[in-house]
């Protein structure tokens, strides 16, 4: 197993294993691509260790088929891994309507709802917010209740939250934090998105 060394140990009275073992809050954010991709390889190596995973779509279509879901889906039902749970709450584009509101706050709300319930209830190990950086930014979902009661959630629950904009109140409380930026994408030469690539 590899075992980094940090480069800071606290003087917290915590135990290494303690403190290797206490939950974390993971936020993906920036303008590029792979934010959501990172979250669900989280949740591959999760499913490997037999954790229960609820993965919450915030904002973008229920129609829309991910290839991450069949798949995720598809692993959680084999029985050799733990299980998954997926929930849609979006009916728009969240990178074509960002700017305005529409339908999807509502829907939002009852998935942050959702959420708080499922962690007062310890029902998974991994919970992958995709998207919800959006609601917080767009306030649909207050920010300082979302870091109140991820501050507050019980048990050894890890939560991911992935979208542009994250807003800097949950960044900063955040134990890692991403930024993925954009250098270069098939976009800006008039490319759209692919199969296989995008979806």
């Amino acid at each position: 197993m590899p075992q980094g060394q940090p480069s800071v140990v606290p003087d917290d009275g915590l135990t290494t294993r303690q403190r290797r073992n206490r939950p974390l809050v993971f936020v993906h954010t920036g303008p590029g691509k792979g934010k959501s991709t990172a979250a669900f390889g989280l949740a591959l190596r999760a499913w490997n260790q037999g954790w229960p995973i609820g993965v919450f779509q915030f904002v973008k279509s229920a129609k829309w088929k991910v290839g991450e879901e069949n798949a995720l889906r598809t692993l959680g039902a084999s029985g050799e891994g733990g299980s998954v749970d997926w929930f849609k709450m979006g009916e728009g584009w969240s990178w074509v309507q960002r700017d305005r509101q529409f339908s999807n706050e509502e829907a939002a709300r009852e998935g942050w709802e959702q959420v708080k319930r499922d962690l007062a209830a310890e029902r998974y190990k991994l919970y992958v917010l995709d998207e919800f950086a959006y609601p917080l930014h767009w306030g649909w979902v207050d920010t300082d209740e979302v870091i109140s009661v991820l501050r507050d959630r019980p048990g050894n629950q890890h939560v991911v939250i992935t979208g542009r904009n994250a807003p800097a109140a949950l960044v900063g409380f955040a134990d890692l934090v991403t930024e993925m930026t954009k250098v270069k994408h098939p976009m800006d030469a008039g490319q759209k998105g692919q199969r296989g690539i995008e979806w």
